[in-house]
């Protein structure tokens, strides 16, 4: 017996072996495991593979052993609430016994991020200044880049001293590209803030040759203020430059710390999801961001034979052996499709319990009622 749709012919015997093929029950425990010791984890991915369900199963694994963890999603269209049950916001939500939930929000983000530039600019320049510093303002929150700019600077406080008290902070991020370009912006931003520190101390070198010309103002001239701010205020400037410089360079160090951070991709057997993470992979590789294991999300169960779904494992077995040549060295973890969706602490822990294999170690976690 075969069943053929136009190129495609999968024969009995072939069916048999692929029905006998369940990844999922050889996941080896110590995949993503010894991942959960790590201070910081980066879950992404092409777009609706996944990264939001394996986030979470992950997280409330993590609580499970004891560690005090944040579940951040860093994706503007967050499902975290949806999966939890309940609303979770830009404020801290407890969902579990040491778990927590953060979804940031872009454009509240940019908002506060581009206010405190604004009070920093005022602290440092005369009054006169104040109109064209809120008119820079104005123009600065329709900028390109503006929420990227906002969520890194919060990604790089979350990598700090604001979750000193959580063992382990694990993000959820937007798809591939949107991450790609948010994790390279720790370098940008510290070079950019590098320049900024030169530009102020050439400056500061004009004021000070200025000064010894017998010029008391540093270079004022009669159309207004050019750079008449002080010692005090050249200090602050030099003190909030190097305070950002400080906070980038950290959060880029830890990105490439394997022993502090670590990067899970997720796909799904399809060619898109696979093509999307292998150049993902690979850009990530470039930059040194460590990518510790990969997640193959939503395969076919065995106990489906219908001729449709058989005919899509025969597609799912060549994808997977394409995953297996092109993330060869790529430790791997596999989830099956279930029979409807994954909502729900019950439903994510059963989640994380084929990520992770048996785990008799993980203790009953108390959570609110949803």
């Amino acid at each position: 017996m075969a069943f053929e749709d136009g190129n495609a012919q999968v024969s009995a015997g072939r069916l048999q072996v692929l029905l006998n093929k369940d990844p999922w029950r050889r996941n080896d425990p110590t995949v993503l495991g010894p991942l959960l010791e790590r201070r910081f984890i980066f879950v992404g991915g092409k777009g609706g593979v996944g990264k939001s369900t394996t986030a979470s199963a992950l997280a409330l694994a993590a609580a499970g052993r004891g560690r005090k963890c944040l579940l951040v999603s860093t994706d503007p269209a967050h499902s975290l609430g949806d999966l939890f049950g309940r609303r979770i916001g830009p404020r801290r939500r407890k969902l579990a016994d040491t778990l927590w939930g953060l979804e940031l929000e872009g454009d509240r983000l940019a908002e506060a991020y581009i206010d405190r530039v604004r009070d920093n600019l005022r602290e440092v320049t005369p009054p006169s200044l104040y109109p064209e510093i809120k008119r820079q303002m104005d123009m600065a929150r329709l900028a390109p880049g503006a929420h990227e700019a906002a969520l890194m600077d919060a990604l790089a406080g979350l990598m700090g001293s604001e979750t000193e008290d959580f063992d382990l902070v694990l993000f959820d991020t937007a798809p591939s590209g949107h991450t790609l370009r948010l994790l390279s912006l720790p370098d940008i931003m510290a070079a950019w803030t590098d320049g900024m520190l030169r530009t102020r101390e050439k400056t500061g070198k004009i004021e000070e040759a200025a000064r010894s010309l017998g010029e008391p103002g540093g270079g004022q001239d009669k159309g207004g203020p050019v750079s008449r701010l002080g010692p005090g205020k050249t200090a602050r400037i030099r003190e909030i430059l190097e305070e950002r410089q400080r906070k980038f360079r950290r959060a880029g160090r830890l990105l490439r710390d394997p022993g502090a951070s670590a990067f899970i991709l997720v796909l799904t057997p399809e060619k898109l999801p696979i093509r999307e993470g292998a150049a993902a992979c690979e850009a990530l590789r470039k930059a040194g961001i460590p990518v510790e294991a990969l997640v193959v999300n939503r395969l076919l169960p065995p106990s489906v034979r219908e001729e449709f779904f058989l005919r899509r494992r025969e597609q799912e077995s060549a994808r997977l052996e394409e995953i297996e040549g092109t993330f060869t060295r790529l430790p791997r973890a596999y989830l099956p499709l279930q029979e409807s969706d994954i909502s729900g602490v019950k439903a994510l822990l059963e989640a994380g319990r084929f990520l992770l294999g048996p785990i008799d170690n993980v203790r009953h976690i108390p959570c609110f009622e949803y």
